[in-house]
């Protein structure tokens, strides 16, 4: 699978999620709003996130404004770790330079607790 589908689908679960599960809609509004995205270093592939309680958008391309960039040293390495997001995993990428975290490292922990509703 590519990553330009995986994020896509991402997007399309996320929705789904907001619409039919209300222990995600719960977690969401005691978080409060968060926008992410997640991109190759080189942009070249890029998709952000804006999550609220009234909609959830998905669109192509990393915006200045995230308050969370997640950033994969190529497309292959996000596939193979977002096949199988596992906190583990994602330390052993953070530690191999596989992924790198912009923004605050509180709004990852956010985004993980959120996603386990999924």
């Amino acid at each position: 699978m590519t990553l330009k589908l995986m994020l896509w689908l991402l997007g399309v679960m996320l929705k789904r999620a907001n619409r039919k599960k209300p222990r995600f809609r719960e977690r969401l509004a005691e978080m409060g709003d968060l926008d992410w995205g997640i991109a190759t270093e080189d942009l070249s592939i890029a998709r952000h996130y804006r999550m609220s309680q009234d909609e959830m958008i998905s669109k192509p391309g990393l915006p200045v404004d995230l308050d969370l960039e997640l950033r994969f040293r190529d497309a292959q390495s996000a596939v193979a770790l977002l096949k199988r997001p596992t906190q583990r995993a994602f330390l052993d990428a953070l530690v191999d330079d596989r992924l790198r975290v912009v923004g605050d490292t509180k709004d990852l922990d956010r985004l993980q607790r959120l996603l386990k509703h999924l």
